[in-house]
């Protein structure tokens, strides 16, 4: 099939790259000049493990092009996907001006009957507005064209999100004609061979899909981190209790690590529109208030660790810092848990050396005009000379380190693991204090 991809972010670029691989015809357009420049010198401007691979191989083989032309995105396809931005708005609000600039600009150039496909995370009702945009914009060419829309929203993790697109749990489509549903059933048939994993339904029913997996999941990581509150004060050890809850199939494993708090561009993001959504319709939707104010607490959880382990004084203290981006295999850090770190240990006087294997030049931008950071070229560099290590991220290559070297670098000889990766047991008989988050009563 013949396809038009709008937006060459994220989601848009593995979307892409996905369809192409499976052999379809794969035009992508974006705005940035920048980045269609680099993406057609097989640049990729993000870090996805398997991307840039199958980006590179699917240019090759001429099914994936990059444009910024409207006119060939139109002339390309009669499918057309919205893959834009849809950030908070002050309000919280989800900012939807990309996603109705992409469906105004389309229905200037759209010449025949087509189907846009609205792949953004968006509120309930937008589908609505993206067809009288498409609408108004023919009406007013007196264009006799059929315009549908239809829903599909993404499930992709970051730093697993070719693997997720190509083995799917499941295809979210949200359509309000037969015709779309078929066309979309073919389209994602090399992703359904084996089960079916194609869910249709309205299209609102697809938009609030979406919202509530990610509410759903982020109020099981909130719940997980008050209780790793209580545990720290009770002297229970809340990796155990994960272990026993995770064995009710009731609950399951996942979704139950207690830590520093969510980040990302789509968990704090959506839960704020989700809130308010629920402003508009005048629904307290007090859980997921509940999980916001959870998670901007657990933020400052290890900050307070760090700080009684120092009896207040953190002045001249230096802190080694494993992992920057907010999860591991990606370089993102929009909203990582390690900003409110940085920030709450350089406002008090300490010195941070940070160590991460994808996310220090965007930590650099970030923190340019930070005083007291500095970035090392290894986990073992941003140890030297450092107080104590606190560990952000739970990349793989911090999974297994050597104990006693850090018990006989740091000068305090104190972890502080914000992912609950290390058997406190094991890491004290090393010679290091150990800190976690409800470990029970650390020392």
């Amino acid at each position: 099939m013949r396809v038009t991809v709008v937006g060459a972010g994220y989601v848009g670029l593995v979307t892409s790259a996905c369809f192409a691989d499976v052999g379809n015809d794969v035009l992508c357009i974006d705005t940035d000049s920048q980045k269609i420049e680099r993406l057609n010198r097989s640049e990729i401007p993000i870090r996805e493990p398997g991307l840039e691979t199958m980006v590179t191989r699917n240019c090759a083989a001429g099914r994936l092009r990059f444009s910024m032309s409207y006119d060939e995105a139109v002339t390309h396809a009669s499918l057309i996907f919205i893959v834009v931005g849809t950030p908070s708005s002050e309000d919280g609000s989800a900012d939807l001006s990309g996603v109705l600039s992409c469906a105004r600009a389309l229905g200037q150039k759209i010449a025949r009957d087509t189907l846009v496909v609205v792949k953004s995370t968006v509120p309930v009702g937008t589908n609505d507005r993206v067809l009288a945009a498409l609408q108004k914009e023919l009406q007013q060419r007196s264009a006799n064209i059929k315009v549908s829309t239809a829903s599909n929203p993404e499930f992709l993790k970051e730093g697993a999100a070719v693997d997720d697109f190509m083995r799917p749990d499941r295809i979210i489509v949200g359509v309000n004609d037969a015709a779309s549903a078929e066309t979309l059933r073919a389209l994602y048939i090399p992703f359904n061979r084996n089960r079916e994993r194609l869910l249709v339904m309205d299209v609102r029913s697809a938009e609030f899909t979406k919202y509530v997996a990610n509410a759903m999941l982020a109020l099981r990581i909130s719940f997980m981190n008050e209780m790793a509150n209580m545990a720290d004060r009770l002297g229970v050890d809340i990796e155990e209790v994960r272990y026993g809850i995770g064995a009710d199939p009731r609950i399951g494993p996942h979704f139950l690590y207690a830590g520093i708090g969510f980040g990302g561009s789509c968990f704090p993001k959506d839960l704020r529109a989700l809130v308010r959504l629920a402003d508009d319709i005048a629904e307290p939707a007090l859980l997921l208030r509940s999980s916001l104010k959870v998670n901007e607490r657990q933020r400052g959880i290890l900050f307070e660790k760090i700080k009684t382990f120092f009896g207040g004084n953190m002045q001249d203290k230096t802190i080694a810092l494993w992992g920057l981006a907010f999860k591991a295999n990606t370089d993102d850090m929009r909203e990582a848990p390690s900003l409110t770190l940085i920030h709450l240990l350089t406002q008090s006087g300490a010195r941070v050396r940070a160590y991460d294997p994808a996310a220090i030049d965007n930590a650099r931008q970030i923190f340019k005009t930070t005083h007291g950071i500095e970035f090392a070229a290894s986990a073992r560099e941003a140890c030297h000379g450092a107080d104590v290590l606190a560990v952000i991220t739970e990349w793989l290559e911090f999974r297994s380190p050597d104990f006693e070297w850090l018990a006989a670098t740091l000068k305090n000889k104190a972890l502080f693991d914000g992912r609950n990766l290390y058997d406190p047991a094991f890491v004290r008989t090393c010679g290091l204090r150990y800190f976690g988050v409800g470990r029970g009563r650390s020392s």
